[in-house]
């Protein structure tokens, strides 16, 4: 792994963890959903707009059908985490978020995709693993709180790797530009959860 993609990891997994204090804080729903999928769809049309006009991508029906699961796959992510944020404790529900993903995903990558881990990057998911469940577990006796933290938490990392793997496909066998794809994917988020949005404008205007 190169400096620049080490620094690419860690620049977006400080915004990523940004993203999901503000989605805590507001206790978001499906409609603060729409919404900031709503802005991203804004802030990359033009550079999607470019894309399509120099690349002139050949859009059929596969890639139409990918872009549809995943546009699911990711409402109903954001659903659990954010239901997993609204029902527990959100030091619970990320690090177990994060931390089964990256697991499920791999396991998921050797056995469906074929893919091969080398050593270092097996001890990388078990130290990831490890770390998760250091960090979540209290010693302390479970309560209705605490297991809706794990279940939500367990949940959503459940979904995160159906995404990225589903994804992973879309970019490198389809040959989807990764930035087009995610706004086409934002903007499938935009148009299903519109009527959503529209019945519960209060809470939009509120966000």
């Amino acid at each position: 792994m190169t400096l620049l993609a080490l620094g690419l990891i860690v620049c977006s997994s400080l915004l990523h963890a940004t993203w999901n204090l503000f989605a805590k804080r507001v206790s978001g729903n499906l409609a603060f959903t729409w919404l900031f999928s709503l802005l991203s769809v804004v802030v990359y049309t033009p550079i999607a707009g470019a894309l399509i006009w120099y690349q002139r991508p050949d859009v059929g029906l596969e890639i139409v059908l990918y872009v549809a699961l995943s546009t699911v796959l990711h409402i109903l992510y954001y659903y659990v985490l954010q239901t997993g944020y609204r029902v527990g404790d959100m030091s619970l529900v990320y690090p177990l978020a994060r931390g089964v993903g990256p697991l499920v995903t791999a396991a998921l990558a050797i056995t469906l995709l074929g893919e091969r881990l080398e050593i270092p990057a097996i001890l990388g998911i078990g130290l990831i693993v490890a770390g998760t469940f250091c960090l979540t577990y209290t010693g302390k006796e479970s309560t209705d709180r605490t297991r809706a933290s794990v279940i939500y938490g367990m949940l959503t990392g459940a979904i995160i790797a159906g995404y990225t793997l589903w994804d992973k496909y879309a970019v490198t066998a389809l040959l989807i530009p990764p930035l087009l794809y995610d706004w086409s994917c934002n903007l499938g988020r935009t148009l299903v959860l519109t009527p959503l949005a529209i019945r519960d404008s209060e809470t939009v205007r509120h966000y």
